[in-house]
This record gives C-alpha cells, sequence and structure tokens, in this order.
C-alpha cells in the first residue's frame, strides 16, 4: 500500500475505532434510540471511506501494475477480482 494512503486509512480506522467504542457506551447508558443510529451511520459512511480508499489504492496500484508489466493470465485476475469486489459492494 502506498505510504500516504496507508497512513490515511490508519488515521481513519483509528477514529472510526474511537466512534465505535463511544456507540458501546451510549448503548451501556440507554442513549436515545435515535441517536445511537445516527452514530452507527456515521460509522458505516466512514468505513465506506476507507474502503473507498483502499480500493483507489489497489486499482493504482496492483491494477496498474499487472495492466502495464503482467502477463495476460495476471491482468484478467486482477480484472476478474476488481469486479468481484465491486459486485459485491452493491
Amino acid at each position: 500500500m502506498n505510504p500516504t494512503a496507508k497512513k490515511s486509512t490508519l488515521g481513519r480506522l483509528g477514529r472510526i475505532e474511537g466512534q465505535v467504542r463511544g456507540i458501546t457506551r451510549m448503548i451501556e447508558e440507554d442513549r436515545y434510540c435515535i441517536d445511537v443510529i445516527t452514530q452507527l451511520q456515521a460509522v458505516k459512511a466512514a468505513l465506506n471511506r476507507v474502503e473507498d480508499e483502499v480500493l483507489r489504492d489497489h486499482v493504482g496500484h496492483c491494477v496498474a501494475h499487472a495492466i502495464e508489466n503482467g502477463d495476460e493470465d495476471e491482468r484478467r485476475r486482477k480484472i476478474d477480482e476488481l469486479m468481484a469486489v465491486v459486485s459485491r459492494s452493491r
């Protein structure tokens, strides 16, 4: 993984980890359900941003490398991987 993307991703995941701990406390404290749901939605959105960043790095590095330097089988595998992960996200 690109060092800049790795640092950014780890920072985002650390913040998400803190958000999840906060949600745990909210539930333990019997906080209002809508407030909990709002925080859960924020975590899901943050995870989607992390997913986008990792995918962007993968395409920019691994897939691009396979297209530029790989043989036909490697290119096909990378494209198939990419299509599978995109299909699962729907």
